[in-house]
């Protein structure tokens, strides 16, 4: 049998969502899901809009319930839902109210076990609870850390006679996969409601899922440590600020040739103002693909230039940093080497050995440790602390795709960016 490919419209505007929905079913979707997000900022409203639209789909309310079961799986039945879900964490008595319920409206109750301790031995007693089927989930803020479901699907398919789910960051390069490891439903979020072209993802995610044959996808991957490069190669700073809540960039710190874009790890080097020696130093300690990262107290003399850059070039250097002054401007913009710094002087200092390489240094307010990753473009630079670079690199990627739809609505609609994301109505309120 043919997976069933699911919609997740974790929208918080229906009508956003609706566009998705009407897109991903031109597309070829079975199941459309009324998004917690959704319910949470729309009510059940969602639910009876996508029975309205949809009326020979399969309309899934996810509501994460946790109690009141009987409650909630009745009102979501009378909106109009063909499946309601409930957290696998929730008490076995809200689960036996839930399919109970669930019985009596012909709603079929899909467990999801995000959270659970153990989610192979939960499966077993949803199974002798009642439910349908369940949801080997890797939560949104659980995909930023690099998380996936594929190992959870597995385990849970040779321990249940359920039907399996998976969710999590499923695309067209990975839902072959979760078929081939178990999964008989395939629940798409971003994939398809962050393209400009739903319909399109739709179709090559449903070829890819039938056929057992990847597609290349270019977005909606996930970096882990082995591939955070290549993911912060294709984020702007700007993307990584916002996904990192309006991060600040080094201020002050612009470069010296705009549309070159710097990406590596920092190797770090304190010195007095002028004093060039440790910056030159660090060159021979750095690793190719590194950013030499120079605090040299935020003023002149210069303590980078020509035969500085020349060096790095050799090594194989992704780009130079400077909180102080950097001069040679215009070899360096020949070379087309990255370099940022706050000031651009003719005068050099003197190289008498002060300071030290690979300590900790401050650019532009923001603290650099040896081995953080550094990523520069036209707007600045930004600094992702070692511990929490994988999952920043990955917020910032659902920003970059998040702003792919929208520049889609806006371009489609022929509206405004005040008018797609209703400002209006997001005001904060008190």
């Amino acid at each position: 049998m043919k997976p069933i490919l699911q919609i997740a419209l974790d929208f918080i505007d229906l009508d956003r969502a609706l566009k998705a929905a009407t897109e991903a079913v031109t597309g070829g979707v079975d199941w459309i899901e009324a998004g917690t997000p959704l319910i949470k900022s729309e009510g059940l409203e969602a639910v009876r809009q996508l029975r309205a639209a949809f009326p020979d789909k399969t309309v899934v309310a996810d509501l994460k319930t946790m109690d009141a079961g009987r409650v909630e799986v009745e009102a979501a039945a009378k909106a109009g839902a063909n499946v309601a879900l409930v957290l696998g964490v929730a008490d076995d008595g809200t689960i036996r109210e839930c399919v109970a319920t669930g019985r009596k409206f012909g709603v079929q109750i899909g467990a999801d076990l995000i959270g659970t301790s153990d989610p192979v031995a939960r499966a077993s007693e949803l199974e002798t609870l009642g439910v349908d089927f369940v949801i080997a989930h890797t939560g949104i803020d659980q995909q930023m850390t690099g998380a996936t479901p594929f190992d959870l699907i597995e385990n849970i398919a040779g321990q249940t006679r359920l039907k399996l789910a998976a969710a999590g960051g499923l695309n067209s390069e990975t839902v072959a996969d979760a078929v081939r490891v178990g999964a008989t439903i395939l629940i798409v979020g971003g994939a398809i409601t962050k393209s400009s072209d739903a319909t399109a993802a739709t179709k090559q995610i449903r070829q890819a899922a039938d056929s057992g044959k990847p597609a290349e996808s270019r977005l909606y991957r996930r970096a882990t440590a082995e591939n955070i490069r290549e993911i912060l190669e294709k984020v702007s700073t700007a993307n990584i600020s916002d996904g990192s809540h309006r991060l600040p960039c080094a201020e002050g710190i612009r470069p010296i040739l705009p549309g070159l874009k710097m990406v590596g790890t920092a190797v770090t080097a304190y010195s007095n103002p002028g004093d060039w020696s440790k910056p030159v130093q660090a060159v021979d300690a750095a690793e190719p693909g590194q950013v030499v990262v120079i605090n040299s107290g935020g003023r002149g003399p210069a303590v980078w230039g020509e035969l500085a850059t020349h060096s790095a070039i050799v090594k194989g250097l992704a780009g130079v940093v400077v909180d102080g002054a950097v001069r040679d401007t215009k070899d360096i913009r020949e070379m087309r080497f990255p370099a940022f710094s706050r000031l651009i002087l003719s005068n050099a200092g003197d190289a008498k050995g002060s300071g030290a390489i690979n300590v900790p240094v401050t650019i532009g307010g923001l603290l650099v440790h040896p081995g953080d990753w550094i990523v520069g473009d036209d707007d600045g630079v930004m600094v992702l602390p070692s511990a929490r670079a994988v999952e920043m690199a990955n917020y910032a990627m659902d920003c970059l795709e998040a702003e792919n739809r929208i520049r889609g609505e806006i371009e489609n609609g022929k509206t405004t960016l005040g008018k797609v994301a209703h400002l209006l109505r997001w005001e904060k309120k008190g």
